[in-house]
């Protein structure tokens, strides 16, 4: 949704639509439910089922949220980046443990840029993922953002089952930190031929695929590291379509995640507001004190501006605008910062009781600083925001 006048470009339009806003009153709805951190809390002391697979069950086959992003013909809901961050918005403020991000954002985007070219042979995943019944991940470090090379971890040498063209190719390498490879049907991965970038899908019930859990900060949202020893792959785009495909994927992916963070740092917040109205200390409450008041509206004021900047990469995102990589880069610089600081306030304000495990504070904390080096550092982000803006460094 955009507002134009004849002598102005399109300006995005922050205010939720009421499609936008009925998604997402009942999405929370759901997921005040199912992905309360009281039910969180406890996959973390049972590191073996991290993911919350019923949920994902209900958020994709009944819902259709995986398929957002891809288009009708494909059996998706022909939606845009706009909705996908109100998903991505509500997913962080509940720290819920689903691969989204790393299926229904990066993996799909990735197959989708590489379209129309490989249409033909991602036609049929596609409207698998759209329909819930796979998931997908981009096989890449889950730190990678979108100013980086093209990843040389993954080589590739001729050969396997047929893809685009009739050519098919076999992959060996290994990629740490990658996301959701261990949930993984389907692998976008990166993959080098004599140096020249490549991008191919990969089954992950194939031999020589495997993925093995790496230890994360943060326990909702796992990291494998994943090992391809002569895996068959179906090529998805050659040097002409494949570096500009992964550069679109990570910003789009840094630009959506900025939303995520944002959900993350409201409820953090609320979490603490919250503590402040209702713990009393020398018999009144704790937010009648001028001190933690001062730190709540400074928090309020800086999580009005993320949400700003994250609606706005959200809606050039959806718009294609010029805009894009400028805006995903100052979200995904600005509201990460601004998400750790509100997690680690909360954590503050709340006192003792914020440093205890049974506490969700540091679950909020884990999720903002793991999410503020994703996709980018905001020092990355930053030095990319400032060659758009073109400011000299």
């Amino acid at each position: 949704m955009t507002t134009t006048s004849p002598a102005n470009p399109p300006i995005p339009v922050l205010v939720n639509s009421d499609v936008e806003d009925d998604l997402r009153a009942a999405l929370r709805s759901l997921l005040r439910e199912r992905s309360a951190w009281q039910r969180v809390l406890p996959r973390l002391d049972t590191p073996d089922e991290p993911y919350d697979d019923p949920l994902w069950d209900t958020l994709t086959r009944e819902l259709g949220l995986a398929g957002l992003l891809i288009p009708e013909k494909f059996g998706g809901a022909g939606a845009t980046a706009r909705e996908a961050a109100v998903v991505l918005e509500e997913l962080g403020r509940f720290l819920t443990p689903v691969p989204y991000l790393a299926s229904a954002v990066l993996a799909t985007t990735a197959m989708l840029s590489c379209s129309p070219w490989a249409e033909a042979d991602i036609a049929d995943d596609l409207a698998a993922l759209a329909a819930g019944s796979g998931t997908a991940t981009l096989a890449v470090s889950a730190h990678l953002g979108p100013d980086a090379a093209f990843p040389d971890a993954v080589a590739g040498v001729p050969g396997g089952t047929g893809g685009t063209g009739g050519t098919g190719v076999r992959l060996t390498g290994t990629v740490p930190h990658v996301l959701a490879a261990d949930r993984a049907d389907l692998l976008v991965v990166p993959y080098v031929v004599d140096g020249a970038p490549h991008l191919a899908l990969v089954r992950t019930g194939g031999s020589g695929v495997a993925a093995s859990r790496e230890t994360a900060l943060d326990g909702t949202r796992p990291l494998s590291a994943l090992e391809l020893d002569g895996a068959e792959a179906r090529v998805l785009a050659g040097p002409d379509v494949a570096a500009a495909a992964l550069r679109h994927t990570l910003t789009t992916g840094a630009a959506l995640l900025a939303s995520e963070q944002l959900g993350t740092a409201e409820q953090a917040f609320e979490t603490a507001v919250e503590y402040l109205r209702t713990r009393h200390q020398f018999g009144r409450p704790l937010g009648s004190f001028q001190a933690l008041r001062h730190h709540a509206a400074d928090l309020w004021s800086d999580l009005a501006a993320a949400r700003a900047t994250a609606r706005y990469a959200a809606a050039c995102a959806a718009d294609d605008s010029d805009d894009f990589p400028l805006a995903a880069a100052l979200a995904a610089a600005h509201v990460g910062e601004i998400a750790v600081r509100t997690a680690e306030e909360s954590l503050h304000l709340h006192g003792g009781i914020g440093f205890t495990w049974e506490h969700p504070a540091h679950l909020y904390v884990k999720r903002a600083m793991s999410a503020s080096v994703m996709l980018g550092t905001p020092d990355r982000h930053y030095a990319a925001l400032a060659q758009f803006a073109d400011i000299p460094a």
